[in-house]
């Protein structure tokens, strides 16, 4: 039977850490390995009410090691621990198996009182670097909690949690086979293209009542409407080649102000160093020049985030993004 988990305990290193190169290296080189089987040692005595031992035994596996993990906690099968320091699982704490748990994660308690007072981490969770998880929560079959994260609600099984306080940002839903290397994603970068989403489609009401109006203010107003709407068709021309959609769609075009013959272009990248920045540019200029009598072309490319709900809506979902 310990064979049989130590077995275990090595093919779970080597299926989770590309860095695992021999198991000679994996048994003498693997803190988080080391740790386990002290604890193991630890939880038996503990079990048995000698606690003094199991104790002891769990100080000296921390300052072997650097984790600390209380001996009354329960540690499931084929737990990975990556690197370890500074891990710290309190002594109601719950892992269940398949579970990967990178650099300093605490799985902490908020109580006094001697009841339930730690997360209970349930099975293929991976605990990202610096996560701390407080109170007597649990963390869904599955789920991913992002590098840095403070978690101290409940996360559903499948979901993705990253910020202080811990937000779901992504699906409730995740292959058992995926870990951490994808790009953790951001809800505030959601909630900021939703503004800016909502921010463009009142800018095109406002613009549709001022092409509208019956007595502009200034009688040169109607022709530099008519003239950046006609630029404005004219830029749908122009398709992003890495997309396959225009840059009107795309939301790349920002703003267009037209001036007798003079014409400015706000565009927005994602950086004025995009390989793409230049071609774009060039085509813009092109496709603006001679439209209502347009002699001069200036392209301004913004530094800031576009209006990606534009790109949602041609993909589908923001999950495949």
């Amino acid at each position: 039977m310990v064979f049989d988990h130590l077995r275990e305990d090595i093919r779970a290193v080597f299926a989770k850490d590309p860095a695992a190169r021999s198991t000679m290296e994996v048994l003498f080189c693997y803190p988080g390995i080391h740790a386990l089987w002290f604890h193991r040692r630890s939880h038996w005595l503990w079990r048995r009410n000698f606690r003094f031992s199991a104790r002891f035994i769990a100080h000296i596996n921390r300052f072997l090691t650097g984790i600390e993990i209380h001996p009354g906690a329960e540690i499931g099968r084929r737990v990975v621990i990556d690197h370890g320091m500074g891990i710290v699982i309190g002594e109601t704490a719950v892992v269940g198996d398949d579970v990967l748990i990178y650099m300093g994660v605490v799985l902490g308690g908020t109580a006094l009182e001697n009841v339930k007072r730690h997360p209970t981490v349930e099975d293929g969770v991976v605990l990202g670097s610096g996560a701390i998880i407080l109170g007597p929560i649990l963390i869904g079959k599955g789920a991913k909690v992002g590098a840095g994260s403070v978690v101290v609600r409940s996360v559903p099984p499948g979901a993705t949690v990253v910020g202080v306080p811990g937000r779901i940002a992504g699906p409730e839903h995740s292959s058992h086979d995926e870990l951490v290397e994808g790009v953790m994603p951001d809800p505030m970068l959601r909630v900021i293209s939703r503004l800016l989403d909502r921010q463009s489609h009142l800018e095109d009401r406002l613009r549709m009542i001022e092409y509208t109006q019956p007595s502009p203010v200034s009688p040169a107003m109607p022709q530099e409407l008519v003239c950046e709407n006609q630029v404005r068709d004219a830029l749908r021309e122009v398709i992003d080649p890495e997309v396959g959609i225009d840059i009107v769609d795309l939301g790349l075009i920002k703003e267009i102000r037209v001036k007798g013959t003079f014409v400015e272009i706000d565009m927005v990248l994602t950086c004025k160093a995009c390989p793409l920045s230049d071609h774009l540019t060039l085509q813009v200029q092109r496709k603006a020049y001679g439209v209502c009598g347009i002699e001069s072309v200036v392209v301004n490319v913004l530094d800031e985030p576009w209006n990606w709900d534009r790109f949602v809506k041609q993909r589908g979902s923001l999950r495949q993004i």
